[in-house]
């Protein structure tokens, strides 16, 4: 934390005066803009697209880099929206690193550095870092773990056709002759795997989700599952986006393993429907607390104690980093395709809150 202290009085004592000084009065959301943008470690993640002098040389990437943090900032819908303010403001273009309206790129160069950024996941590295470098070395009380609807303007993948079963024998089973064992569920399978296999094992592409909403509503849509783990201060620390039939429950562990990579955190809170054996003794082999609201499935529900109920109430936090990113960082406007892309996108809109809570805790 101490580097967006120290980022904080460089930008209020000098780095605002002279752009105030240089492009006239900045708008909050300009300044907004150049907080964000100055906890971007983007020299180190932009190596690998440095130009190595074999044809023509690429535009800059990392002012198109940049230039995709203010669309999720200015909550731009599109691509195209996004390169006409850019040639129309000449504040967000200088911000954002070109001089004239000439040097900006063209839509389709946008296009493939973009494809680019989501093939390489560079978005999810950018998130990742500012996490590290400013909240590594501290201690979160909670982790709030929940999952948001993401609309995607495609057709739902169709599922693949289950493998043909073996005959069953009918009627009960010889003396002496054991049924075979059903094969284990990925929510068993998963606390013996690395976060790279479980990640793996997930399913990204898009699908038709299903779900009760909070006033006992059936919620239908088409597209994805967001899957955010949050802390104190509603900063997102963790991220994996699936498919939107994946059950929240099935993204629980590998979420906690990213997490755990990351931050050191004391207590998990979940909603019931992370109300899961396995789920409850991985929590308690990573060191943390699990306080999981209870689901009646198997039976009646114990309640909570008072001490847990009371602190269960931090979980509030994941309900408004879903808001945000939903109303103020981009989430309602997906026009991509694809789980990779729709990730880029979503990533750039959490780098941006993720920022700006940053700051906003230390303010």
């Amino acid at each position: 934390m101490q580097k967006v202290l120290d980022t904080l009085f460089h930008l209020q004592r000098r780095l605002f005066p002279a752009l105030d000084e240089e492009l006239g009065q900045l708008t909050e959301q300009d300044r907004l803009f150049v907080r964000v943008l100055s906890l971007l470690p983007l020299t180190r993640l932009l190596e690998p697209y440095r130009w190595r002098g074999l044809g023509a040389p690429p535009k800059e990437r990392a002012f198109i880099v940049q230039a995709f943090i203010a669309k999720a900032v200015y909550q731009y819908p599109t691509t195209r929206v996004l390169l006409n303010s850019l040639k129309a403001n000449p504040t967000l273009r200088r911000l954002c690193g070109w001089d004239s309206v000439s040097e900006i790129p063209s839509e389709s160069t946008f296009s493939r550095a973009f494809a680019s950024f989501s093939h390489q996941a560079l978005p999810h590295q950018l998130h990742e870092a500012i996490v590290q470098e400013n909240l590594g070395a501290k201690l979160a009380g909670h982790v709030s773990r929940d999952a948001m609807a993401i609309d995607a303007r495609q057709k739902p993948v169709p599922k693949a056709p289950a493998p043909p079963c073996a005959p069953k024998n009918r009627g009960r089973p010889v003396r002496g002759q054991e049924s075979p064992a059903a094969p284990p569920t990925r929510l068993q399978l998963q606390p013996h795997r690395t976060l790279a296999q479980n990640l793996a094992d997930l399913p990204r592409d898009c699908a038709i989700g299903c779900k009760r909403n909070s006033q006992g509503h059936q919620e239908t849509w088409i597209g994805y599952k967001l899957h955010i783990d949050t802390i104190d201060g509603d900063i997102p620390v963790s991220a994996i986006l699936t498919g939107a039939n994946v059950h929240d429950s099935q993204v629980a562990i590998p979420l906690a393993q990213m997490t755990a990579q990351r931050v050191t955190s004391l207590y998990d809170l979940m909603d019931s429907a992370y109300d899961m054996l396995a789920i409850h003794e991985f929590s308690r082999q990573l060191g943390h607390v699990p306080i999981i609201d209870p689901n009646a499935r198997c039976g009646q529900a114990i309640p909570l104690d008072p001490a847990r109920k009371l602190r269960f109430r931090e979980r509030t936090a994941a309900e408004r980093v879903n808001s945000q990113m939903r109303d103020n960082f981009g989430a309602q406007f997906v026009r991509v395709r694809g789980a990779a892309k729709v990730m880029a996108h979503l990533m750039f809109g959490m780098v941006a809150l993720t920022a700006t809570q940053l700051y906003q805790l230390v303010c």
